[in-house]
C-alpha cells in the first residue's frame, strides 16, 4: 500500500498547523492550570509554539512548493491538524497527554528534519530543538505525576498515526535522505525519550487521510476557527478599525 504524491513541503506544513493549534489549546489554560507554575509553562509553551509555526511556514516556498489553497481561509477542515486539537480540552489530564506525547512527537520530526538533507531545515529549525526541551521536560514531569488513560492512549494513537504507515512518504523521505527517520524510528525515539512503550494500536491505513495525517475527519470548533482567522477581533473592533479591514 504506498503513499503517493506527498511531499516534503506536505509534511512541513502539517508539522505547522499541528504547532500552532498545540500552541492555541496550551494559551487556552494559562490561566486554568493546576497551578501559578504550570499557568505561566502553559502561557510560554503556547507562545513557543506558534512561533515555531511561523518558523515552519515560512519554510514552505523555500521548499519550493506551498500546499496552502485559498480554501484554507474558508473551512477549518482543510487544516492539517489532528483530531486531539479538534475541540478545546476540558480536562488537565488532556493537556499533559498533548504536552508529553504529541509535542514530543512533533519535535522527534522536526529533529528528523535537522539530521536529514535538506538545508532550509537544517538551518531554520535546528534552534526549536533546544527550546522544545523545556516542553519535554515539564510534559514529562507532569506524566510521571499520573493521569487519567484514555487521553493517553489517544495521544499515542494519534502520535503513531501522525507519523504514518510503514510503507508511506514518511518512509520514502526517510529512505530519499530527507529526512534522519522513518515511522518505526520515529515511534522508537518518542518511546526512548518517555521511557515508556506506546499501547498496542490496530490503525486502518485505508482510512488514514495522508494529507491531514489522521485517521478521522473533522475539524477545530467554529470559535477557535474564527479567532485562528481574525474573524473574532473584528468582532470587537472599533467601527472605523472595521471598516478599513473590510475595505
Amino acid at each position: 500500500m504506498g503513499r503517493r504524491g506527498l511531499s516534503l513541503s506536505d509534511l512541513v506544513l502539517s508539522i505547522a498547523d499541528n504547532k500552532q493549534m498545540l500552541g492555541l489549546r496550551y494559551a487556552e489554560w494559562a490561566t486554568r492550570a493546576p497551578s501559578l507554575e504550570a499557568d505561566i509553562a502553559a502561557a510560554a509553551m503556547g507562545l513557543d509554539d506558534l512561533g515555531h509555526s511561523r518558523v515552519l511556514y515560512g519554510c514552505l516556498e523555500p521548499l519550493g512548493a506551498d500546499p496552502r489553497a485559498p480554501d484554507r481561509e474558508s473551512d477549518p477542515a482543510k487544516l492539517r491538524n489532528l483530531a486531539y486539537f479538534d475541540e478545546p480540552w476540558t480536562e488537565w489530564s488532556q493537556f499533559v497527554a498533548a504536552n508529553a506525547i504529541l509535542d514530543t512527537a512533533f519535535t522527534a520530526m522536526i529533529e528528523s528534519c535537522v539530521g536529514g538533507s535538506v538545508e532550509v531545515l537544517q538551518h531554520r529549525l535546528r534552534k526549536m530543538l533546544l527550546e522544545e526541551r523545556y516542553h519535554f521536560l515539564h510534559g514529562r514531569s507532569w506524566l510521571r505525576s499520573g493521569i487519567d488513560d484514555a487521553p493517553l492512549r489517544r495521544a499515542w494513537r494519534e502520535a503513531i498515526e501522525w507519523f504514518g504507515p510503514p510503507d508511506g512518504e514518511t518512509a520514502t523521505l526517510h529512505g530519499e535522505g530527507k529526512l534522519a527517520m522513518g515511522p518505526a524510528e520515529l515511534r522508537r525515539r518518542l518511546e526512548e525519550q518517555l521511557e515508556m512503550k506506546a499501547p498496542r494500536v490496530e490503525i486502518d491505513w485505508k482510512a488514514w487521510d495522508p494529507l491531514r495525517r489522521r485517521g478521522t475527519p473533522g475539524a477545530i470548533d467554529a470559535h477557535t476557527f474564527g479567532m485562528l482567522r481574525g474573524l473574532e477581533e473584528k468582532k470587537y473592533a472599533p467601527p472605523t478599525a472595521a471598516k478599513q479591514a473590510a475595505s
